[in-house]
């Protein structure tokens, strides 16, 4: 239990001489190191999706079999700005496209299932 006292923990450490400086680099290359390892874990990826999801979206036309964010498997009937009519079933209705999660069948091509 004596472990568990962060005293004891700090006081095991190396004590600071008097009139010592530390060196800047022992700060900045770790904190440098842990940005790129941000960067490569966190950061890289989400910018890659982001892109496909925006190439996706640019891509979708009438006819194509979607699947929203919501899980609406629907038929794409136009293509607006902004916004997509589509048809689920007996319904039509329109969402926008930042919605759509991905395209399940192109318009044109026959399913591979």
């Amino acid at each position: 239990m004596y472990l568990m006292n962060i005293n004891a923990i700090l006081a095991m450490g190396p004590s600071p001489k008097p009139g010592e400086q530390q060196n800047p680099l022992s700060f900045v290359v770790p904190m440098g190191l842990m940005f790129v390892i941000f960067y490569f874990v966190l950061i890289r990826p989400q910018q890659k999706k982001a892109k496909q999801q925006s190439e996706l979206l640019k891509t979708v036309k009438s006819g194509d079999k979607i699947v929203t964010t919501s899980g609406i498997i629907a038929t794409v009937v136009t293509v607006k700005e902004d916004s997509v009519s589509v048809r689920s079933a007996d319904s039509k209705f329109e969402i926008t496209k930042g919605a759509i999660a991905e395209i399940r069948e192109r318009s044109g091509e026959s399913s591979a299932s």
